[in-house]
């Protein structure tokens, strides 16, 4: 296999992306047309927004930037324990600008949900959520989720206003899915 040596580090550098050692060239039309659809793409399909409240805490803090992608769920339904934003559904948008929330699905259409003594039960099945900050301190009634719609509860579960309160979300009113967030620095 040696004998192969010398002819695999020549076709190596024959295939470089700069076939000189010189400087390297500026980049052609073409791949700055392929940088600014990308960059199209990239400011249609992701929004940036800010988390106003603790509801989600410990996951998102106050004043968390985070990011949301907003074309998954064109192809496909929410998954389970995804966190996603909403336009909330109590508000009427005719009467003032639209209120944006985040909130984690923890069931969906066709599942049965209640909470009693302080834990979430899907289907009967009691859910394991070590993300939560205290467990809930209020009881609901058994709720069957309708189709086109998901069930969906911060991660601060006493200080938050969600399905517990308002019932079932329409999958309409879903905007996207959480990626990831920015923290804000705290000061010192």
């Amino acid at each position: 296999m040696t004998f192969l040596r010398p002819f695999l580090f020549y076709s190596s550098l024959r295939w470089m992306t700069f076939h000189s050692w010189g400087f390297p060239r500026w980049p052609s039309f073409d791949a700055f047309l392929r940088f600014l659809v990308l960059l199209i793409l990239w400011s249609m399909l992701l929004e940036i927004h800010s988390i106003p409240s603790s509801s989600m805490y410990p996951t998102l803090r106050v004043g968390d930037r985070i990011l949301v992608e907003t074309a998954s769920y064109l192809i496909r339904n929410p998954s389970i324990n995804d966190i996603i934003t909403f336009r909330d559904p109590t508000q009427q948008s005719a009467l003032r600008e639209e209120n944006i929330v985040v909130k984690r699905v923890v069931a969906k259409a066709g599942d049965t949900v209640e909470v009693c003594q302080g834990c979430l039960y899907v289907n009967g099945v009691a859910k394991d959520e070590s993300f939560l900050l205290e467990r809930p301190m209020y009881t609901t009634k058994s709720t069957q989720i309708p189709e086109g719609h998901v069930y969906v509860l911060g991660d601060n579960r006493n200080n938050s206003y969600d399905s517990h309160i308002w019932g079932p979300l329409p999958v309409k009113n879903i905007i996207g899915r959480y990626l990831c967030s920015c923290h804000k620095p705290t000061s010192k």
